[in-house]
């Protein structure tokens, strides 16, 4: 069942000398009970997703197009109220830097509480409090770190007590944006295959946003590739794994160290992500890349289906009729 539906979701951010086309035309669906993966080098645009698809965007960034439905509502098409009560409810974020989003000054089962409270403020002092501790004994943390401040707590804890509040609510979706970064690969580990047990056990719809193609490979039913704010491939992990299209997806495997085949070469992606500040016309890995030809100098290529399992958007894969 699908829980969630992007399509044609744009962002731009206003600079002193033009618009920053960080996010152009991403569309794609979650399932209930998927976890999905979004990767891409720093800068490409996953990040702008995540807050995109939960309304979150700031000046001077903008949304200019798109939507994003979850269940019967169009996140992008409430009023602010409504939107605060669908937010950490029926969709929740795990952030960047979750080890910092703690409040060092407040005990972290208070602020657990304080989301529980929110949404069900129906609830006595006593009950929310039997509520965020069992949430913390769900995320594998003793309900005796209740009372306990940040400083306190190591940095997967500090990890699991912010996964405990995005469970808080019983939502449908959670974005996960680079939740592992900072971590130590045993750490990592863990916290992963935490995600991946709660998705199972609650049918969750999950989206992890990373740069880390080997754990997204190895945890992820689906995979969507960014490149410089546009969807370039996507596709079941098996699929895009033993057969990637996009010519670069094929350089991001290439850059990765094999740990069963320590003999193959590492090489290196030239040049770096171009300026979205008024782009060229072109595909936005036609300086990067080794195969390109001359019609990628023309209009950029869009994601189209090549099977029921894999869409790409290349020219060198897909035959774009009168374009």
């Amino acid at each position: 069942m699908t829980v969630l539906e992007v399509l044609n979701l744009s962002t731009y951010y206003d600079t002193k000398i033009g618009y920053n086309e960080a996010l152009q035309g991403l569309s794609f669906e979650l399932q209930s009970g998927e976890m999905f993966g979004l990767i891409g080098e720093s800068g490409c645009g996953k990040s702008t997703a995540g807050f995109s698809i939960m309304n979150m965007i700031e000046y001077p960034g903008k949304i200019i197009s798109g939507d994003v439905k979850l269940s019967d509502k169009n996140l992008l098409k409430i009023d602010r109220n409504e939107l605060r009560h669908i937010l950490w409810k029926e969709i929740a974020m795990i952030p960047q830097s979750a080890m910092n989003s703690l409040n060092p000054s407040y005990k972290v089962g208070n602020q657990v509480l304080e989301v529980v409270k929110i949404h069900f403020p129906e609830l006595t002092k006593a009950e929310g409090k039997d509520k965020v501790e069992k949430l913390l004994t769900s995320v594998g943390i003793d309900s005796k770190w209740y009372n306990a401040y940040p400083h306190k707590l190591s940095g997967g804890m500090k990890q699991r007590i912010i996964i405990a509040m995005a469970l808080a609510c019983n939502p449908k979706v959670i974005i996960s944006d680079e939740s592992t970064t900072g971590l130590d690969v045993l750490i990592e580990a863990q916290i992963i295959a935490l995600i991946k047990k709660l998705k199972d056990e609650n049918g969750l719809g999950i989206i992890i946003i990373s740069h880390d193609l080997h754990m997204v490979t190895s945890a992820c039913d689906r995979i969507g590739i960014m490149y410089a704010g546009n969807l370039v491939e996507l596709a079941n992990t098996a699929e895009i794994k033993n057969n990637p299209k996009h010519p670069y997806t094929k350089a991001l495997f290439a850059s990765q160290v094999d740990i069963n085949n320590f003999d193959k070469k590492v090489e290196s992606i030239d040049g770096v992500v171009p300026k979205l500040i008024n782009p060229e016309n072109r595909c936005r890995f036609y300086s990067r890349c080794t195969k390109k030809i001359e019609k990628c100098q023309g209009i950029p290529p869009r994601l189209i289906k090549i099977n029921d399992k894999h869409e790409v958007a290349c020219y060198l894969e897909v035959e774009y009729n009168g374009e």
